[in-house]
């Protein structure tokens, strides 16, 4: 099991190499080993291009070893057309003997049949090797697929006494240093949310600037489309869902999503960003907004970056309830992770319970 687990970790660094750019996908690397060695290895770069297992196999200089190697791969192989072939055919085409798995897949078009694929021509599979860390690894896919809406990070920064805010004009709470952390956390989710007041007082630009790579979505709450149409986020510069009361539509990049005024608002949004194809969302701010996903208990995990700074006086910072994980200094600010354990628990136990009836 220690041999699994080890090349099982290899699966999971090099499944990472695809963040950001495989939304709405998981995120999968696949090794393959002949003789206790790597012979060929892959990761899913980029969605709708080739799976890891495709990149692994063809990165096997000599193919005649294939049929007496094990490929690991840290989600289950799948057996349906979608963008690209299915992955299980491949492993029984190459000949491939065994097949070590991390996680069976959730998703109703895979569910178990990519395994009973493989068991069925022959291949021999072994599944579960260090099981929670893959769910962990791609807890944005699991949430989205058992949950049917994206996965929350709560997202903010705060002074030592607890402000996000001071009174009257806005103050910058965080370091240089900090913002380089922030802009890389845009480049690897799908959407970034602010509301109403954060857009008129600090007229964000939300996108990325102080880090390479791919901008988020927006995500603004407007009501009755009341802000003015100069502010950033309206700039069609990049795609933007506008949540409101009033209409349905799309202007440009700007798309207009309609709720229903007498529903839950937090629960309604984060349906109609699913239907949208987004996996994770990250809220921002403001205050309100933050407390809605608080009091609605539809988060998953919030970043609290916590400055060096006193205001004495302004907006208080939202009170997190639970799961303090991780404490990290960059720069000289102190970055707080926690996760909704109960949420992450529930969704573990469901995705258990998909997989098992």
């Amino acid at each position: 099991m220690q041999e699994h687990e080890k090349y099982m970790r290899r699966c999971f660094d090099l499944a990472l190499l695809g963040r950001g750019n495989v939304s709405p996908n998981p995120k999968v690397g696949a090794v393959i080993v002949y003789q206790d060695n790597i012979i060929g290895e892959g990761y899913h770069q980029k969605y709708g291009q080739s799976h890891a297992e495709v990149n692994a196999i063809a990165s096997v200089k000599d193919k005649n070893l294939l049929k007496e190697s094990t490929i690991y791969v840290n989600l289950e192989p799948c057996c349906h057309w979608g963008k690209t072939p299915p992955c299980a055919n491949l492993i029984i085409e190459s000949k491939i003997k065994r097949c070590v798995i991390s996680n069976k897949d959730i998703n109703p078009k895979v569910f178990g049949g990519g395994i009973k694929l493989l068991q069925d021509n022959g291949v021999e599979v072994i599944s579960g090797v260090l099981e929670e860390e893959g769910k962990f690894l791609n807890r944005r896919f699991f949430t989205n697929q058992s949950q049917k809406r994206p996965y929350v990070i709560l997202k903010y920064a705060q002074t030592l006494d607890g402000f996000i805010a001071p009174e009257g004009e806005g103050g910058w709470i965080s370091n240089e240093t900090m913002k380089v952390w922030v802009h890389k956390q845009r480049t690897e989710e799908d959407a970034i949310m602010v509301g109403y007041n954060t857009i008129l007082s600090d007229n964000p630009q939300l996108n990325v600037r102080h880090y390479s790579g791919r901008n988020p979505k927006r995500v603004v709450y407007d009501k009755y489309l009341t802000l003015p149409k100069d502010k950033n986020v309206f700039d069609n510069t990049q795609q933007t869902f506008i949540l409101n009361y009033v209409k349905e539509g799309q202007e440009g990049n700007n798309v207009f999503l309609q709720l229903d005024e007498d529903k839950q608002f937090v629960e309604q949004a984060l349906e109609r960003l699913y239907e949208q194809k987004i996996c994770s969302l990250v809220v921002e701010g403001g205050e309100k907004t933050l407390n809605k996903f608080l009091e609605a208990d539809l988060w998953d995990e919030a970043n609290v970056i916590v400055g060096e700074k006193n205001f004495g006086k302004g907006v208080k910072a939202p009170i997190i309830p639970q799961g303090l994980v991780s404490m990290e200094n960059i720069g000289g600010d102190i970055l707080k992770i926690y996760y909704n354990i109960l949420k992450i628990f529930y969704i573990l136990d469901r995705m258990n319970i998909l997989i098992h009836f």
